[in-house]
C-alpha cells in the first residue's frame, strides 16, 4: 500500500491533481468540501489547481484531535494555513507549502499539491493532504 488521500472524494484521481469539490444544481453556487449527505442537490466538480492566497495564518502549536499528525511539542513544526481563492469558483482551506511563513503575501499566486500529513512517518504508511505551493 503506497500514500493515500486522507479522505475519500478529497482528489479527483489517484494521482492527487485536482481537488473534489461540489456545485449545488439549482443555485450553482460551488463550495469545498463535499457535503456529507447525498441529499444536498450538488454535482462533485473539479476544482482550479491554481488560486491566490486570501489570507492566513501559522499554526504554531500541535493542534487538538482530530489532529492527525505530529503531536508531540518538540517533533511539531509550525506551518501556514490559508484561505486560498480559486477564481470564479470558492475558497479552499489548506495548508501553504514551499514557502516560510515571512514569505507569505496576500494576493500570492499559488497551485495545488498534495503533501504528506506527516512527512516523518514511512513512505508506505503516508497519508496524503491537499496543500497550496507559490507558483
Amino acid at each position: 500500500m503506497g500514500a493515500q488521500p486522507i479522505a475519500d472524494n478529497l482528489f479527483t484521481d489517484e494521482n492527487m491533481t485536482a481537488l473534489v469539490g461540489a456545485r449545488n444544481k439549482q443555485t450553482g453556487h460551488i463550495f469545498f468540501p463535499l457535503p456529507l449527505t447525498p441529499n444536498d442537490d450538488i454535482e462533485p466538480i473539479a476544482l482550479a489547481t491554481r488560486g491566490t492566497v486570501w489570507t492566513y495564518t501559522v499554526q504554531r502549536f500541535p493542534p487538538k484531535t482530530p489532529y492527525a499528525g505530529p503531536a508531540d511539542p518538540m517533533d511539531f513544526k509550525p506551518y501556514v494555513v490559508a484561505y486560498v481563492s480559486l477564481p470564479g469558483q470558492t475558497m479552499v482551506e489548506s495548508r501553504l507549502t514551499g514557502v516560510e511563513p515571512e514569505d507569505v503575501k496576500i494576493g500570492m499566486e499559488v497551485e495545488l499539491t498534495a503533501i504528506p500529513l506527516d512527512p516523518d512517518a514511512p513512505a508506505d504508511e503516508q497519508i496524503m493532504i491537499h496543500a497550496f505551493q507559490p507558483v
